[in-house]
């Protein structure tokens, strides 16, 4: 143990810089060491012994297999992951964010559990709390830092009666904040970035031992391919898989190339082996998931490395040089739809650039992949839109949403907004009002803009717009949204929609709520249906189930209507005849909130 007694310093470091003092070996002369005792001698060579038998620099760069270069031996590495080891410490997450951080909790815990970790769900049986973090507004990261505020009173208390709580950040927050989360009021004793969780068991280890422990490196390789989440979905129907991490668009407004790197796309035989394992499981929904999700470009493997170049939408571009060879988003959806027919297939986020013509007709074609695209606007101004760096223009945009709706005419569309953007003047927002009239989304997500350091629009543009004036523009964005998925949501009055079942709706355990090929919430009463349309015997619906459900109303946030029959993907019946008026629930105009 001598050994890692003179390691401990080193592996405790808490900071990301430290000033390390040089000290310069003198050696005396022949003649001058006639003089010196034995035992001294003795004393000396031992230390130069066991200074050359420790580790060298390499050991203490990530991803240097030490053991290549001869410097560990298999009992030194036994004893690291002796040192690595939970112990069956409880770890509790909590997740803010993007559905990417959802699939990063199942990841982190992943590598936790291999090391005799246990999860709970209960924050007060903790050893461990880990906030998965966001960065995208500032009003997120607000949230956070209250939030261990909280739990730093709680750690307080704890030292009172048992061993101490730790408190970790990882995720985006960890990489943009990390001197700020080490050094304000000593909160977090963790700090693991987006690209760091195979670090965090050493991490924990160190917190463990009293110290502050951090690794926010940024990484052009890691996309944890290796490593199966452990799902946690409440209902285990459905499930996100992570194809590719980090963004290379650089929009103006954007943290994430900063916080999650540049893009790297997970090889295709890894993220098949999961979709497989998740079919196996008796998932019904996999949702591929990406920062530029549809950017995604294999070339792990050299027959993939050909010299076509990158085809975007029409009258699109990208600051980046055009990239070339590689299996694209296309060849994924394909080889992902073609596993198990009976499994739904979305994905998000994606950007508008990234639509040529054989990935809407791939969607329109096959009928397990969802007929539901995200297609994020962000302004409805051509000026703020340049400003923005987006890469096309208002005209591009609307002729993108003609050519989706002909290719696959029963296509839903959603989209996010900011409202406020640096220079956005009462014209370019009237137009974003006239850009959501026209297209006519089912679902949104509007934002007041929140300036972010790093950014370029931080360094190059004036956050212009008053507060006053940003909540009022995002409130009539909201207004004007409303109102139109309102009436897109109407047009399905009458229609019938295979349904996957999510559980109890929030309101009312007499109801069952779940989610349309379209991504839109239905509700429907509790009621035994027949397996198939033709037969009279009925059985309860449960969690997981797909469901005929004839809609009866709808809003802009819902629908609601009346289960018919158990059903599936490939057995969809396409037209339905209307229900006689006495089988209609009177509940059916009722609004019911989400059932998350």
């Amino acid at each position: 143990m001598v050994f890692f007694r003179t390691l401990k310093p080193l592996l405790m470091v808490s900071r990301p810089w430290i000033h390390v003092r040089c000290i310069q070996l003198r050696y005396c002369s022949n003649a001058a060491t006639t003089g010196v005792n034995k035992k001294g001698r003795t004393t000396v060579d031992k230390f130069k012994t066991h200074l050359s038998s420790g580790p060298s620099f390499k050991d203490f760069i990530k991803g240097v297999d030490a053991a290549q270069h001869g410097h560990r031996s298999d009992t030194d590495d036994d004893l690291y992951e002796d040192l690595e080891m939970g112990n069956s410490r409880k770890v509790y997450f909590e997740t803010y964010g993007c559905q990417m951080n959802e699939n990063d909790t199942e990841i982190a815990w992943s590598i936790l559990q291999k090391k005799g970790y246990q999860r709970t769900v209960y924050l007060n049986e903790a050893d461990v709390v880990l906030l998965v973090t966001c960065s995208i507004r500032e009003k997120a990261e607000q949230t956070i830092w209250n939030r261990l505020q909280e739990l730093t009173v709680m750690k307080r208390r704890r030292l009172r009666t048992r061993a101490p709580m730790k408190i970790g950040i990882l995720g985006c927050m960890a990489e943009r904040l990390k001197t700020e989360l080490l050094e304000r009021e000593k909160l977090v004793d963790v700090l693991a970035g987006p690209d760091a969780y195979r670090d965090l068991p050493r991490l924990l280890t160190v917190a463990h031992g009293g110290q502050q422990a951090s690794n926010v490196l940024l990484s052009l390789e890691e996309t944890y391919a290796d490593i199966m989440p452990v799902q946690h979905s409440p209902h285990g129907h459905s499930a996100f898989v992570s194809i590719m991490r980090g963004c290379d668009n650089m929009c103006s407004y954007c943290i994430v190339p900063f916080t999650r790197g540049r893009e790297r796309s997970r090889p295709v035989s890894s993220i098949l082996e999961e979709v497989r394992m998740l079919s196996d499981q008796g998932v019904k929904e996999v949702t591929l998931l990406g920062q530029n999700v549809n950017s995604y470009r294999d070339t792990s493997e050299e027959q993939f490395c050909g010299s076509d170049l990158t085809r975007l939408s029409p009258g699109f571009k990208t600051v980046y040089r055009s990239k070339r060879g590689g299996l694209r988003f296309s060849d994924l959806l394909d080889r992902v739809s073609r596993i198990d027919p009976d499994m739904r297939i979305r994905f998000t986020s994606p950007h508008p650039k990234d639509f040529p013509d054989e990935v809407l007709h791939l969607i329109a074609e096959r009928g397990n992949v969802c007929k539901q695209i995200h297609l994020p606007a962000q302004s409805g101004s051509s000026q703020v839109l340049k400003a923005m760096r987006r890469g096309y223009t208002r005209e591009a945009y609307l002729d993108l949403v003609k050519s989706i709706k002909r290719i696959i005419p029963d296509v839903s569309l959603s989209s996010d907004f900011i409202s406020g953007f640096c220079g956005e003047s009462e014209d370019d927002h009237q137009q974003t009002l006239s850009l959501i009239r026209e297209v006519g989304y089912n679902v949104g997500f509007l934002f007041a803009y929140s300036m972010r350091k790093k950014t370029h629009a931080h360094h190059r543009l004036q956050d212009d717009v008053p507060a006053e004036v940003k909540r009022r523009r995002v409130e009539e964005c909201i207004i004007v949204f409303r109102e139109e998925a309102a009436r897109v949501n109407a047009a399905l009055i009458g229609s019938t929609q295979l349904v996957l079942v999510e559980g109890d709706s929030k309101r009312s355990a007499e109801e069952l709520c779940g989610r349309a090929d379209g991504n839109l919430k239905v509700i429907f009463p509790k009621e035994g249906v027949a397996a198939q349309a033709a037969e009279s015997n009925t059985a309860p619906i449960t969690a997981g189930d797909y469901v005929l459900v004839k809609i009866l109303s709808a809003n802009s946030q819902s629908m609601r209507g009346q289960a018919l029959s158990r059903s599936s993907l490939r057995g969809t019946v396409k037209n339905y005849e209307t229900l006689p008026e006495h089988e209609v629930d009177e509940r059916g105009t009722t609004m019911i909130e989400s059932c998350h």
